[in-house]
């Protein structure tokens, strides 16, 4: 079993809060690491019919049956759970009772912001980390075959093909999960506008023409966006506040967690497929930030990634806002490192002057430099900056 870099971040936040809730896509591992931490407890999943009712109908004497606590997996599958677990907790003052998953985060953190306030340590799960794959000698040798493959528990633990789980998880999660939210009249439509996003991974997000390329209103592209977002599937990447005397874009850029998920929405069939893909280097992207945050997330911390670009077309991929100091990083899919992959660093750096803090430079090779102050990383080496920042 492949150790998960969150394990000792939940064991910390059960010493100091009542709840801890574990949130992020489906599939991601959640159930088995919260069991993992936590086998003394009784696991309940309210995804079982059985178990859901009996937490609506009479949810005092469904507490009172885990009086030690329990897992709860799902938890947003019943609402009405939040009020009641608030008085139990209240009353008892224990740490770490009671843990709480669920793969729906607005549906999670509405829950938690109306009853449990102050009460809940949260971590966001995603799929597994390229340094937890490496610690476990399962990173793939290449880095076509990692954007192809992704980072998903299911296609580490069991001898199963990208191409083929990948259609499952969309069908069996990711369509239901929509069905439980919003009331989609034509799933094929829902299903293109999915596609069409991957197709955008790593772009500005142009809502009038994803709307138009689907056929559906400029509300509903904006409905179906947040619906992926709650779903872990797509994040919005904020552009950066200061301006250093440019005038700045507004518009966020958006990203797919998963690189995996995004090379079979576009097609792809095999990783041989990606050394020509017009597509390779936004999933490369795509991947770099999702490991970015995933060093966020295992720690309990709320991400500090943004871009940066001006009107006239000047960007920095990813600002990291430590406070007193901005890190800057260029990401480039290339295996060989050109001169070229500076410039914007090279006049992000002379606007920001004293605000700059060391700039990296990540790239598909395997070889590690330092050209002119700029910290050239390989790909391998993604997470050393991941879990410093």
């Amino acid at each position: 079993m492949i150790e998960r870099k969150a394990l000792s971040t939940i064991l910390e936040l059960a010493e100091g809060y009542p709840f801890v809730a574990l949130t992020g896509p489906r599939q991601a591992g959640k159930t088995t690491l919260s069991r993992m931490a936590f086998p003394d407890k009784p696991y309940v999943s309210l995804e079982d019919p059985d178990f859901r009712e009996f937490a609506v109908s009479d949810p005092r004497r469904f507490l009172a049956r885990y009086p030690d606590g329990a897992i709860f997996d799902e938890v947003q599958r019943v609402p009405e759970l939040f009020s009641y677990l608030q008085t139990v907790a209240d009353l008892d003052g224990r740490m770490g009772r009671y843990i709480l998953t669920g793969s729906q985060h607005f549906g999670l953190l509405a829950g938690i912001t109306q009853s449990l306030a102050g009460r809940v340590g949260m971590v966001q799960l995603l799929p597994f980390s390229s340094g937890e794959l490496l610690a476990a000698g399962q990173l793939p040798e290449a880095l076509d075959a990692l954007l192809y493959k992704g980072s998903y528990p299911p296609l580490y633990d069991r001898p199963l093909a990208p191409i083929q789980w990948y259609a499952g998880y969309v069908t069996t999660y990711l369509e239901r999960d929509v069905r439980q939210l919003i009331h989609v009249r034509d799933l094929a439509v829902f299903q293109r506008f999915i596609r069409l996003s991957a197709a955008r991974t790593g772009q500005l997000l142009n809502l009038s023409s994803l709307a138009n390329d689907c056929g559906i209103s400029h509300n509903t592209a904006r409905a179906w966006i947040s619906i992926l977002e709650a779903s872990y599937i797509l994040f919005l990447l904020p552009p950066h506040h200061r301006n250093f005397n440019k005038r700045l874009v507004k518009t966020p850029k958006l990203y797919f967690y998963d690189a995996g998920l995004a090379a079979w929405l576009l097609g792809v069939q095999n990783a041989d497929q990606l050394s020509i893909h017009p597509q390779r280097g936004a999933l490369f992207e795509t991947w770099v930030i999702g490991e970015l945050l995933k060093g966020r997330y295992n720690r309990a911390l709320p991400s500090n990634l943004f871009f940066w670009r001006d009107n006239t077309g000047n960007e920095v991929d990813v600002i990291i806002d430590q406070g007193l100091k901005l890190i800057s990083i260029e990401i480039k899919s290339g295996h060989t490192i050109n001169a070229d992959y500076f410039s914007s660093l090279r006049k992000w750096l002379s606007w920001a002057g004293a605000e700059a803090g060391d700039p990296y430079l990540i790239y598909g090779g395997d070889e590690r430099q330092e050209r002119r102050n700029v910290k050239v990383t390989p790909w391998r080496e993604v997470m050393g900056i991941a879990e410093v920042f």
